[in-house]
């Protein structure tokens, strides 16, 4: 098993009153998170080609503890499991001194656009999402 990792810097722009980073940034960083593994494994490209990708059916995200400007995060993303059409992915948000803040969870669907329904997993999608595996 192994993570898809992303590290990104955080912007003060994010911050709210009380001095920490914003909850609804940390969805923003799963996106960012998401959509780097998506990348990685090659999702993306089989919208550009065929009109199949993913699609976001739930996302979840437990706040552990706060994150304060400046620094910067990582952010590791694993996959819980994979069923035919869809699978779960597992989001840990450190800080810069290593401190866990925030674990994440989407379920994503791999997504027939212009059918408007569920497509299934190739044998070689299952086995790329496999090597994430917790």
């Amino acid at each position: 098993m192994k993570a898809n990792v992303l590290e990104l810097r955080l912007d003060w722009s994010e911050m709210d009153l009380f001095g920490h980073i914003n909850n609804v940034s940390y969805f923003k960083y799963l996106q960012a998170s998401r959509v780097n593994f998506w990348e990685s494994l090659g999702i993306n490209d089989l919208y550009v080609t065929d009109r199949i990708g993913p699609a976001l059916a739930k996302t979840s995200c437990s706040f552990l503890r706060p994150v304060h400007y400046p620094g910067t995060i990582r952010l590791e993303i694993r996959v819980d499991w994979i069923k035919n059409s869809s699978f779960q992915l597992h989001h840990s948000l450190y800080d810069q001194k290593g401190n866990l803040c925030a674990e994440g969870e989407d379920v994503v669907v791999l997504f027939n656009y212009p059918k408007n329904e569920k497509h299934l997993l190739t044998e070689e999608q299952i086995e790329l999402l496999a090597k994430y595996k917790v």
